[in-house]
C-alpha cells in the first residue's frame, strides 16, 4: 500500500501546531522533591499545611462533619442549586463581612459557591469584564486590573483568560524585605479614577507582607477619594493570625467606608479542604432589590456565569463547611483547629529566626536583620535569598523552594528546621 502523502498526514494531525506548555513551577518543584532520594530533603514549595510530622492535616472538626454526613441516610447526590448549597452560601458572607455587617443586614451581599478561590477569582474577573461600568465599550487592553508585584502566580493567567489585562503595582520592597508603602500609595493616587486593584485580604501570597491596620486605613482613604474598586482575594482567613475576625479586618473596614468591592474566599487552607475545591465569590451591591445596580440583578448574572461554566457546584465540601459555619459547637471547634495550625506556623517562624540570629549568626539579607521572618504573616515567607542562593538550597541542600526566595512555613517542623537554618546559613555564606 502506498504511504500517505504529506498533505494527507498533515490533515490527519489536526493538532500538529500545538505548542508545548512549560510545567507549573510549583508542581514541578514538588515533582523534583518526590524524586529526590536524599534522606534529609525538605519541601518548602507547596502551599499546603503540614503537621509537625510533615504529614497532611485533616482538621478534627472536618473529621467530625464527615462522620455525621456519612451516617445521614437522608442525603442524596442530586444537583445543588446553580448558586450553591444555601446552608453554605447564606453563611459564608457572614464569615468574611461579619454577621452584624450593614451590607449583610441590608441584603446587599450576593454570594455564590465557587470552585475554591481560583473559581471565585475567575468569576469575579468575568463579572467585571462584562458589567463593570467604567469598562463598558473598552478593549481588553483597556480593561486593566492592577495586581501587586509580586502576587499569586495564577492571578495573571486567570485575569487574562477572562478578558482583563493585569498590570503590576509596587507592593514588595526587596531592599527592606517589607512593604513598599510610599510607592504603593503614590501609585493609587496617580492611577485613573475607578481603577480596579487586586488586594490580598491577609497573609499576602507570596511575600507574607501585610499592611498594618493604620496602613490599610491610608490605602482605603485613597480608594474612597479616587473611586477605586477593591478586588479582595481572601485565601487565608483565620489561617494567618489564628483569629477569623482579625484576618477579615481590612475587608470589613473597606465596607464601612462604602468602597465598591468584591471578595473571593477559599476554604482550602483554613479548613484543610484542598481537594474539595470549596470557595465563594461575594459581590457587594449598592442596594438590595431588582433595580439598577441591585443585588438581585448582580445575582442573576452570577447564576448565568455559573451555569455557563460548570452548571452546578459540587456538594461534599459545601456540606462540610456549611455544617461547621451553622453549628455553634462545631464553629468553636473549628476556631480551635485554626489556632492549632496558625500557632504552629508562628512557632516555626520564631524557631527559624532564633536559629539564624543566635545559633548560626547568619548574615542577614536586609537592613533589619532577620526580623522579617517573624514580622511576615501566614503560610509564606519571602526570605530575601537571591536566585543563586535559592538554586544552591535546592541543588546542594535538597531544600526545595522557589527561585524568588519564597518558602512555605508549613513545610518546617521540629525535625527539619535546624537543617533548613543550617542550609540557609551556608547558602548565604557561599559554602553550601
Amino acid at each position: 500500500m502506498a504511504a500517505p502523502s504529506s498533505s494527507s498526514s498533515a490533515a490527519a494531525d489536526v493538532f500538529h501546531s500545538t505548542p508545548f506548555a512549560p510545567p507549573d513551577a510549583i508542581f514541578a518543584l514538588t515533582a523534583g522533591y518526590q524524586a529526590d532520594p536524599f534522606d534529609k530533603k525538605v519541601n518548602l514549595g507547596v502551599g499546603a499545611y503540614r503537621d509537625n510530622n510533615g504529614k497532611p492535616f485533616v482538621l478534627p472538626v472536618v473529621r467530625k462533619a464527615k462522620q455525621i454526613l456519612a451516617n445521614d441516610d437522608s442525603l442524596d447526590h442530586e444537583y445543588l442549586p446553580i448558586g450553591g448549597l444555601p446552608a453554605f452560601t447564606n453563611a459564608t458572607g457572614k464569615l468574611i463581612f461579619g454577621a452584624d455587617s450593614p451590607a449583610i443586614k441590608e441584603g446587599r451581599v450576593v454570594s455564590i459557591q465557587t470552585i475554591s478561590g481560583t473559581g471565585a477569582n475567575h468569576y469575579g474577573a468575568e463579572f467585571l469584564a462584562r458589567f463593570y461600568e467604567p469598562f463598558k465599550g473598552k478593549s481588553q487592553a483597556e480593561k486593566v486590573i492592577y495586581v501587586s508585584n509580586p502576587t499569586w502566580a495564577n492571578h495573571k493567567a486567570i485575569f487574562s483568560s477572562c478578558g482583563l489585562t493585569p498590570v503590576d503595582y509596587p507592593y514588595y520592597d526587596p531592599a527592606t524585605i517589607g512593604l513598599a508603602l510610599p510607592k504603593f500609595l503614590d501609585f493609587l493616587r496617580t492611577a485613573p479614577a475607578q481603577s480596579v486593584f487586586l488586594l490580598h485580604a491577609c497573609a499576602h501570597n507570596p511575600t507574607g507582607v501585610d499592611p498594618t491596620r493604620e496602613q490599610w486605613e491610608e490605602i482605603a482613604a485613597i480608594f474612597k477619594e479616587k473611586g477605586h474598586f477593591a478586588f479582595f482575594d481572601c485565601a487565608y482567613q483565620g489561617f494567618a493570625s489564628g483569629d477569623l475576625d482579625n484576618d477579615a479586618w481590612a475587608v470589613r473596614y473597606f465596607v464601612s467606608q462604602s468602597i465598591p468591592l468584591l471578595v473571593c474566599q477559599s476554604y482550602a487552607k483554613n479548613a484543610g479542604l484542598y481537594g474539595e475545591r470549596i470557595g465563594a465569590l461575594n459581590l457587594v451591591a449598592s442596594h438590595a432589590g431588582e433595580g439598577e445596580g441591585g443585588a438581585a440583578r448582580l445575582r442573576s448574572q452570577l447564576l448565568v456565569l455559573q451555569r455557563q461554566e460548570i452548571s452546578n457546584p459540587p456538594t461534599f465540601g459545601a456540606r462540610i463547611v456549611g455544617m461547621i459555619l451553622n453549628d455553634d459547637d462545631m464553629f468553636e471547634q473549628w476556631k480551635g483547629d485554626i489556632k492549632t495550625m496558625a500557632h504552629r506556623i508562628i512557632a516555626m517562624r520564631e524557631k527559624l529566626h532564633d536559629l539564624l540570629v543566635n545559633t548560626y549568626k547568619t548574615p542577614a539579607p536586609g537592613p533589619n536583620g532577620w526580623d522579617h521572618v517573624v514580622k511576615q504573616i501566614g503560610m509564606f515567607t519571602f526570605t530575601g535569598l537571591n536566585p543563586e542562593q535559592c538554586k544552591a538550597m535546592v541543588e546542594r541542600g535538597h531544600v526545595y523552594m522557589t527561585g524568588n526566595g519564597r518558602i512555605s512555613m508549613a513545610g518546617l517542623n521540629e525535625s527539619n528546621v535546624e537543617y533548613v537554618a543550617e542550609c540557609f546559613d551556608k547558602a548565604i555564606r557561599g559554602t553550601l
